[in-house]
């Protein structure tokens, strides 16, 4: 059974006292809300080597990191070591978004060498491979890319991005209405041009009913993606991705009759002013599925700095809603992040998450921002690093020292003198 045919049959799963504890929070409260499909539990029944992550109601604020290769530039080992940097760091979870060569050899390393949950995108594969084998995404295939589903969920991957809503009442409305910068989701080009270009309805999404099967099989996590997000600010919260989310929240709910974990993904690039109504939109729409989202970015000219730009309005949206925050690096829009690049989103992630679990009353996050002043008042640098974000910032200090900023006329030095 899945965790979520347990849980609403009064059953606590090992997995869901493991997020129960790991989370601080009531277990029976835990498995009320994984009934009611407002928290997923990430764990594919085939993986033994990753503890659970728990996304949604009641839970901390959760981060993605994604890897992966593409034609351009191709490295399982390259790959690897990013995954290292992702574990390091403390992403809650990583996504292979890989489309170069050797995609199953990737993947499986990956699973092999990770211990966090994993995601994929199958129609990444499975476009890709009509592309090159083919030449043309229009000779891609039902069997094809459910066979691809499978093959996924079947070697241990724990949630999968599934473009479902990209139907073709929603292709056509945003034909019609136009964009500035149209689809930017890869998997959701590839399917707009499949339903465009054959004339059909998006396979996902006809043969939804398929897909539920697999994915109870394994107990993957449904992560209905976004294909129509939007890719710069002009475009947020139109008509076409309004559509989509409607249509995803009919499948949250096919979903949760079926027995199937699923959460939703959201946008994308947003203005600061409209992500409380954007966000809050999306978890109406889909009766409160679990909401994660990349960025959102708060603007468009940000080029080699978008890691912040996602940080602003990851924060925003987490408080609004957001319960999983995909990082963004400072090379989105220009190309595959390196080792360092992939920290830095991964902190700027962090902060965000953080941040919004404070603002939200969290015991455990105001709490260590409490333990943290503290800390500084009494110049305690072995207190700050254990509970900084990046401990590496700290390695250079001369403990027992006011910082370099100060020095002799530290604030917090003199003050001690007379209070």
């Amino acid at each position: 059974m899945t965790q979520l045919i347990n849980a609403k049959n009064n059953i606590l799963t090992p997995e869901m006292e493991a997020v129960a504890l790991k989370e601080g929070v009531n277990p029976k409260e835990l498995m009320a809300n994984v009934a009611k499909g407002h928290v997923v539990i990430l764990k594919n029944k085939n993986r033994e080597n990753i503890i659970p992550t728990g996304v949604g109601t009641g839970l901390s604020i959760k981060i993605n990191a994604n890897i992966g290769t593409s034609n351009e530039r191709s490295s399982i080992e390259e790959e690897l070591k990013k995954l290292q940097v992702i574990e390091k760091y403390g992403a809650h979870t990583v996504m292979d978004l890989s489309t170069g060569r050797k995609v199953d050899e990737t993947r499986t390393a990956i699973l092999s060498n990770s211990t966090i949950p994993l995601g994929t995108v199958p129609v990444y594969q499975a476009g890709k491979e009509a592309i090159d084998k083919k030449r043309s995404i229009l000779e891609l295939n039902k069997d094809k890319l459910f066979s691809d589903i499978e093959k996924h969920c079947k070697e241990g991957v724990d949630f999968i991005t599934v473009h479902c809503g990209v139907t073709r009442q929603v292709v056509n409305a945003l034909k019609e209405q136009g964009r500035i910068t149209g689809i930017v989701s890869r998997g959701g080009a590839m399917l707009a041009s499949w339903v465009l270009g054959n004339g059909r309805e998006n396979p996902l999404y006809e043969f939804y009913d398929d897909l539920l099967d697999i994915a109870r099989t394994y107990d993957v996590t449904l992560s209905l993606g976004d294909g129509l997000r939007p890719g710069c600010g002009a475009d947020a919260g139109d008509r076409a991705q309004v559509m989509e989310t409607i249509v995803l929240g009919e499948l949250v709910n096919r979903a949760r009759k079926a027995g199937v974990q699923s959460m939703v993904e959201g946008p994308g690039h947003v203005p600061l002013n409209l992500i409380p109504g954007v966000i809050e939109t999306i978890k109406t729409l889909t009766q409160n599925a679990p909401l994660y989202v990349l960025g959102p970015l708060v603007t468009d000219i940000a080029p080699g700095y978008d890691h912040i730009t996602a940080a602003i309005g990851g924060t925003l949206a987490a408080y609004h809603g957001a319960d999983f925050l995909c990082y963004v690096t400072p090379s989105e829009h220009i190309g595959l992040p390196n080792e360092e690049q992939v920290k830095q989103g991964i902190m700027a992630s962090k902060i965000a998450a953080h941040a919004a679990d404070v603002a939200k009353g969290r015991v455990q996050s105001v709490e260590k921002d409490r333990q943290m002043s503290i800390a500084r008042n009494d110049l305690d640098w072995e207190k700050q690093r254990e509970l900084a974000i990046d401990k590496e910032t700290l390695e250079n200090i001369d403990y027992g020292k006011p910082c370099t900023m100060c020095g002799e006329y530290c604030s917090m030095k003199l003050i001690k003198q007379h209070l």
